[in-house]
């Protein structure tokens, strides 16, 4: 074992095999498939760790696959970005860095194996949402050598959370009474440091059969062109992926939003939110940093925080800007990857809480009036010209004004012809086009919509049973988004000028297709 054990939690330390490290293997091999970042890294720390104990050189293997649901010049482009920061960063660091961007399905089959062959260790990222878990399990299977899965998703380690917890305020009690003992076992700002220079090792014929990606002409307009995704689905041309513009876009939200938080985040109009979503879902910015630069500054320690009460706000000891924000990124957030680690089929429908699953049962046969298909919500074909911004956003920038998300996903409810086919609409739609979609917190939020983390509401309403009720023209009434309605609103059909419509206070079975 090696000698530093304690640099990286053994919480956060999961062994997918269980063998010894090969003296006879030739590096350490770290697969970076969640965390693409080399700051504030755990499962990089890890790696760093053995090939310093080993006295073997690093390896590390980043792959962009082809095949993964919804890929699309969007998601690849944005992590294409992230690939160039690492590249520069490892380069510097003397660490043999192979970006693998897949040029045709099936093209990567075998490379991980083969990599992994010649480890004395291998370490990769416990992330466990989408398509990772599955692929994290079948590669257990090719390794015969120490395989290490290491947790860097957030404040509070998965393992601490091991039974699904069914409120925010249940998860901010039990996050309350055991952040300050994680809190003193933060990652290294950058493992690399302490990486000593070693001879790099050959690769042999893997360059050759898997040819690391030209990341500067992927990067280029039409570099993507040859891979077989969606093209439809265009990169965001103001949002860079990968840690450089992700650590910019942390210090512009504490330079100018911060301190509005707590009061203007709701409104799209101020631009007080982090826009840290999508940077946190690929990895390319840590919890942990983001953390760190939130309270700096201020005379916060983990000795001075509250009794775990379970409130929103008080126990951090901070202002109101800064505890609102971390309850965002701690409770609501970490509350996602609880129930994504420990709910299996939690994407579904049918994993609602009882009380909701009910309500929405019962009001299932309710009239709708208008009903749409998946189509005309993703073309912001509907009614209602406020929520038609908020689709138009969606595809434009890949991101939805953080209240007027939640709109989205009731109306969503109210117009289609089940809550089921709802359910459908809103994860195609986010996955497709969110650049924080197909990620445990995204999934939170659709499933709020529904129920998942709320309480039964009267009065009883037609569709939407005691699921709490929410509607376009309140927001109008509550937020400011003249500016936000100027940039999203002309697009659509014309009827996207007209007033919302208000939802039918009847309830016959009939239904009727707009």
């Amino acid at each position: 074992m090696p000698a530093d054990t304690l640099s990286v939690p053994p919480i956060r330390i999961r062994r997918l095999v269980d063998g010894k490290p090969d003296p006879a293997g030739r590096y350490v091999l770290y697969w970076m498939i969640a965390f693409r970042r080399t700051r504030y890294n755990f499962a990089l720390q890890r790696a760093v760790e053995w090939s310093r104990d080993l006295s073997r050189p690093l390896v590390v293997l980043e792959a962009l696959g082809c095949a993964y649901p919804w890929a699309s010049d969007r998601h690849h482009a944005f992590v294409i970005d992230g690939m160039r920061d690492n590249a520069a960063r490892f380069g510097r660091a003397g660490v043999v860095y192979l970006p693998y961007v897949e040029p045709r399905r099936g093209a990567g089959r075998g490379l991980f194996a083969r990599l992994a062959k010649e480890a004395c260790v291998v370490v990769t990222d416990d992330y466990p949402e989408f398509a990772l878990p599955r692929l994290v399990a079948r590669a257990a299977g090719l390794v015969r050598v120490r395989f290490e899965c290491v947790d860097g998703n957030g404040l509070l380690p998965l393992a601490d959370t091991p039974r699904v917890f069914g409120t925010a305020f249940a998860f901010r009690r039990h996050a309350q009474t055991r952040l300050p003992v994680h809190l003193d076992s933060l990652p290294r700002a950058d493992p690399l440091r302490s990486l000593p220079r070693r001879r790099k090792p050959s690769l042999g014929t893997v360059p050759r059969r898997w040819p690391p990606a030209r990341l500067k002409k992927l990067g280029r307009p039409g570099g993507l062109s040859a891979l077989p995704i969606d093209h439809a689905v265009a990169p965001v041309a103001e949002t860079t992926g990968g840690s450089a513009a992700a650590r910019r876009r942390l210090r512009r939200f504490i330079a100018h939003g911060l301190s509005r938080y707590a009061r203007e985040r709701n409104h799209p109009d101020a631009g007080a939110t982090s826009g840290l979503s999508p940077y946190l879902h690929f990895g390319h910015i840590a919890s942990h940093e983001v953390f760190l630069a939130v309270v700096k500054g201020t005379r916060w320690s983990a000795a001075t925080v509250g009794k775990a009460r379970g409130r929103r706000a008080g126990w951090w000891r901070l202002d109101a800007s800064r505890e609102a924000f971390l309850d965002q990124l701690v409770t609501w957030r970490e509350l996602g990857f609880n129930m994504s680690r420990n709910r299996p089929g939690h994407a579904r429908y049918d994993a609602l809480p009882p009380w909701a699953l009910g309500t929405l049962e019962t009001h299932a046969s309710d009239e709708r009036d208008p009903v749409y298909g998946r189509g005309q919500f993703e073309a912001a074909r509907t009614h209602d010209p406020v929520w038609n911004a908020a689709q138009t956003q969606l595809v434009r920038e890949g991101t939805i004004a953080g209240y007027l998300r939640m709109v989205w996903g009731k109306k969503i409810l109210e117009w289609s012809r089940s809550p089921r086919a709802a359910v459908a609409i809103m994860i195609a739609l986010n996955d497709k086009y969110a650049l924080d979609g197909r990620d445990p917190n995204s999934y939170s939020g659709i499933f709020w919509c529904l129920g998942r983390y709320d309480r039964p509401w009267g009065p009883e309403r037609p569709i939407f049973g005691k699921v709490r009720f929410m509607t376009t023209a309140g927001a109008l009434r509550k937020t400011r988004m003249k500016e936000w309605l100027s940039r999203f609103g002309a697009v659509g059909a014309p009827a996207a000028l007209r007033a919302p419509r208000p939802a039918r206070r009847g309830s016959p079975k009939r239904k009727r297709t707009a």
